[in-house]
């Protein structure tokens, strides 16, 4: 009877806890544009040392596992790299911002990028910073991979030579921009603000 009971118990636990990473993959935890007003865009901030800003931005960045391919003080102008987006199972990437920006992920290829502009005014002492970020979702042309029948051998058919029968997709992936992704951007917004002031 006992053992019984303790299955019964630990399949609780793990529906349980199978129940919970699926909510928590979904939601991006510790999410504080859902209750607050909406960011400017650009945001307005005071900030005496010009290092220390840019510092502190490329810190949020990171933060959001956005790699950096560009850094261009003169132009104020930061770039990264695409960055698959991340489904329900991935909890810990917060690149996609809300249920739905994490189910379509999930269900569909896409990436994004940012570029974060640091604009000086009245003399150096306040910043405009203005955040986009770019969404793009891939469209395949042609077949995605092939099976793995074609690495095997087969009996009915003399031995041939081919040593590299497993290729890839038969085309380059094409990537259909869709625009801004302003659930994102609100949540960079956020994590900046709280950045500079902190």
């Amino acid at each position: 009877m006992f053992p019984f009971h303790l299955a019964d118990a630990v399949s609780r636990i793990s529906l349980t806890l199978v129940v919970c990473l699926f909510a928590a993959g979904c939601q991006m935890p510790g999410a504080p544009w859902q209750s607050t007003v909406p960011a400017a865009n650009p945001l307005g901030v005071w900030a005496g040392n010009d290092d220390v800003l840019w510092e502190r931005t490329v810190d949020v960045l990171h933060d959001y596992q956005f790699q950096i391919v560009r850094e261009d003080r003169l132009a104020r102008v930061i770039e990264t790299e695409y960055k698959v987006g991340s489904g329900c199972l991935e909890p810990w990437h917060h690149d996609s911002v809300g249920p739905y920006n994490r189910l379509e992920s999930t269900l569909q290829s896409v990436r994004r990028r940012i570029r974060i502009t640091l604009l000086p005014s009245d003399g150096g002492s306040r910043y405009a910073v203005s955040v986009e970020a770019f969404k793009e979702r891939e469209d395949l042309p042609g077949i995605a991979a092939n099976s793995a029948g074609a690495a095997t051998f087969s009996e009915s058919t003399p031995l041939k030579r081919d040593l590299n029968p497993v290729v890839g997709q038969s085309k380059p992936s094409r990537w259909i921009p869709v625009g801004r992704d302003l659930d994102l951007e609100q949540a960079l917004l956020h994590s900046l603000r709280a950045a500079y002031t902190g």
